[in-house]
């Protein structure tokens, strides 16, 4: 027997499409123009960012074909700076290219994207390892969990700038939530606590949930049954949530918007929590 994928995200992204297109396809010329909550990037950029994500999968994981080699990247800081250059440069150049044009192109690249993650053995090692979960090596269904991170984030940030919902759904935040949550424990690995500490983070709202760590034999790991009596816990809206954890509003932005219970000192670390890399 196949064993079952701790978080499967693979039957999500052709939702996701279908709703991105629906979506572009309804936005007037203004629209496209809009600002996101993404500082330097307008609507027609951030959608320009996810046909370079299709794009590039396709062409390093399916094709082997790398391009541009990072080879100045000796750090974490350096690989942000150098992803932050590529997604800087893509979308200086698609400026160009027409709001129609780029939604043919994300409708035939998904389809092409899709059907690659699809053929990814879920365990095996992937490509890429999730480096804001603090690991070396992942496997492909950690890696495919990641991108459906980024599509639904990308898209969230457009709808959250023409105010359109639609994918702010227990399902599709939801999981959303559970792929990020994955870097709570790495965000504490240099906090001291005692064993048997716990810590965690409450998503108000009936598309929301709790999501805890202990700390245990000196490493913070995740728990599904938390304590009732948490020694910090934090709570926030989904909307304050995303934003917060793709570093689209920093800690100090959100203050006003979350509550902090026990601990003060391990609950704005809480508010550390990010899993993603690029800053945009």
């Amino acid at each position: 027997m196949n064993a079952p994928i701790p978080i499967p995200t693979l039957h999500l992204f052709q939702v996701l499409d279908q709703k991105l297109l629906e979506l572009l396809k309804s936005l007037s010329p203004a629209e496209w123009e809009s600002q996101t909550v993404a500082k330097l990037w307008k609507v027609k950029d951030v959608a320009a960012h996810l046909l370079d994500g299709n794009l590039r999968t396709l062409s390093m994981s399916r094709d082997r074909y790398f391009g541009e080699k990072a080879d100045n990247v000796q750090s974490y800081d350096d690989l942000i700076c150098y992803l932050n250059e590529l997604n800087r440069s893509w979308v200086q150049a698609m400026k160009r290219v027409s709001p129609t044009v780029l939604i043919d192109l994300l409708e035939s690249s998904g389809k092409e994207y899709i059907s690659h993650l699809e053929t990814l053995p879920p365990f095996e090692n992937a490509l890429f390892s999730v480096a804001w979960a603090g690991q070396q090596t992942s496997p492909n269904w950690f890696h495919i969990a990641r991108e459906y991170t980024e599509k639904f984030l990308h898209q969230q940030q457009i709808r959250d700038a023409v105010n359109k919902p639609g994918i702010m759904t227990s399902e599709l935040f939801g999981t959303f939530m559970e792929v990020v949550i994955q870097a709570f424990p790495y965000t504490f690995q240099k906090m001291e606590a005692k064993n048997g500490t716990v810590v965690s983070l409450e998503i108000t709202t009936e598309i929301g949930g709790i999501w805890s760590i202990i700390q245990a034999e000196d490493s913070w790991k995740l728990i599904k049954n938390p304590s009732s009596n948490p020694s910090a816990k934090v709570s926030m809206d989904p909307n304050t949530a995303w934003k917060l954890i793709s570093k689209s509003w920093k800690p100090e932005d959100v203050k006003n918007l979350i509550t902090i219970s026990g601990d003060p000192n391990l609950g704005m670390k809480v508010l550390e929590i990010t899993s993603f890399m690029v800053l945009n």
